[in-house]
């Protein structure tokens, strides 16, 4: 009986330490996954800096052309 007992808790033993090293792989793609996305994320957030800079400049050159338009119309008038 004893010698039951120790087979029973060998083999929990075994999928203790199976269940542990597949959940070790699944931490590691995990932190893979993790890394992977904030390197995207940094990406992103330098491509919407950029385009932001790009719509301010943008912004800035129609708000020019517009005041040149008015003053033409100041002129005529």
């Amino acid at each position: 009986m004893t010698f039951e007992l120790l087979e029973k808790l060998e083999n929990k033993i075994n999928q203790a330490v199976e269940t542990i090293a597949l959940l070790q792989m699944e931490i590691e793609e995990l932190k893979e996954d993790k890394n992977n996305l904030s390197a995207k994320t940094e990406e992103l957030q330098s491509d919407n800096n950029r385009l932001n800079e790009e719509h301010q400049q943008w912004q800035e050159r129609l708000s020019v052309l517009v005041g040149k338009i008015e003053q033409v119309e100041e002129n005529i008038d």
